[in-house]
């Protein structure tokens, strides 16, 4: 790489921003211009579900760097200028403002974007989504002024949210189309502690529900209304339906795409010069010998050092076993792996899942594929060489806290 090359980043969230930081550690001295659709300055989106938006921790917290430290870095800071268009014959990213920017390497960090249901009344004022600060914010005001709250959808985010209406004093209601929160990412035996977490806490569960349409008066919402006539009235509802990975820019230009941008291990994309990271990137992973895209926290604040790299000219292959948090009340937990419905043939417990203070496991044939820790901490670096090794263990051993999950890898 020379020091007259440019490397364009488009999408200024964690993924994006970390990518610059890494390519500067990495020695890399040439332009670098991180691209934003929004005015802020690039930040960490966990706590606009957890810490900021619960009132536990500060706004000022959320932002990854002052904006004098992508000054010194030497880092072209483009903010509120949405990307249109991908030129790639003519290695050219074009933007909504008319201006038309060369790159020599081109990452995509360009994140997901959450869904909405297409019910009446979907686009009524007081119907809320959550992906971006100003939307933590909308939250966070709302949260002191309203009685009721109507949640669609028992996912990550519609729990955290849930839980911090909860304590902020409003009453919520949660609609889910399954029979359990969670149901999908845990099944039944964990998404129970869920159910049983928040219905402690005062929330009114929903479950095998459909939704008809979104009640209104004078174009606010007032309520939902259910599949089987039952209205539930509210002073807000929020939409927490899942995310959908942000690659149309990728597909217009011509980029394999399939449920996000299609990369190799490297992060690279089927145009040598273009690379992706975070919620949007559909890479292969080593260890499971697969696509993988998951929409985590620690995809998009680890994949830039792998990214950059690659961008680099240098071997670079991302095999970081996905991880991802959450935090409900009292509730803390880590959780490592990767395993899809119906790839695993137990689930094992090890502790007090009564008292919320347990680790649970998935395996399949003996083997763990995926592990979760409630409320137990110091314990990931075990679980993940559990996973790694690939050691068949028996469900006796593994639930016994006696016995050290180190002891289990070596058999």
């Amino acid at each position: 790489m020379s020091s007259s090359d440019t490397f364009v980043v488009v999408g200024a969230g964690l993924a994006g921003a970390k990518a610059t930081e890494a390519l500067r550690e990495q020695g890399f001295d040439g332009r670098i211009v991180l691209i934003g659709a929004e005015q802020h300055l690039p930040y960490d989106r966990p706590p606009l579900s957890k810490g900021y938006l619960g009132g536990s921790s500060e706004r000022d917290k959320v932002f990854l760097h002052p904006r004098d430290w992508y000054t010194d870095q030497n880092v072209e800071l483009w903010l509120d200028r949405p990307v249109t268009e991908l030129d790639r014959n003519a290695q050219l990213v074009r933007l909504a403002d008319g201006e038309q920017l060369h790159y020599d390497k081109l990452l995509l960090a360009t994140g997901a974007s959450p869904r909405s249901l297409p019910l009446p009344g979907a686009d009524a004022d007081g119907v809320y989504l959550l992906r971006t600060l100003d939307d933590s914010d909308a939250l966070r005001e709302l949260f002191g002024g309203i009685r009721r709250l109507v949640v669609i959808g028992a996912g990550w985010i519609g729990l955290e949210v849930t839980a911090a209406a909860r304590q902020a004093g409003v009453e919520v209601t949660v609609v889910e189309s399954a029979e359990l929160p969670l149901l999908r990412v845990l099944g039944a035996e964990v998404a129970q502690v869920f159910a049983d977490l928040h219905a402690a806490h005062g929330v009114d569960f929903r479950f095998k529900a459909s939704l008809t349409g979104i009640r209104t008066d004078g174009g606010r919402a007032t309520g939902v209304l259910l599949g089987d006539g039952t209205v539930i009235e509210a002073d807000a509802v929020l939409m927490a339906v899942g995310v959908s990975p942000n690659s149309r820019l990728a597909e217009e230009a011509g980029l394999a795409v399939d449920n996000g941008i299609v990369l190799d291990s490297g992060l690279r994309s089927s145009d040598e010069n273009i690379f992706a990271a975070g919620d949007v990137a559909n890479a292969m992973h080593p260890f499971y010998g697969r696509q993988i895209r998951v929409e985590h926290w620690a995809n998009a604040l680890n994949q830039p050092a792998a990214v950059a790299a690659a961008m680099l000219g240098r071997q670079a292959s991302y095999d970081r076993l996905p991880y991802f948090y959450t935090d409900q009340y009292d509730l803390g937990m880590e959780y490592l792996g990767y395993v899809e419905p119906g790839e695993y043939d137990q689930v094992v417990f090890r502790g007090d899942v009564p008292g919320r203070e347990f680790l649970a496991f998935w395996l399949s044939g003996g083997r763990v594929l995926a592990g979760m820790n409630v409320n137990v901490w110091d314990v990931v670096d075990d679980v993940r060489s559990l996973i790694q090794s690939r050691a068949v263990v028996s469900a006796e051993r593994l639930a016994d806290p006696a016995v050290p999950l180190a002891d289990l890898v070596a058999g």
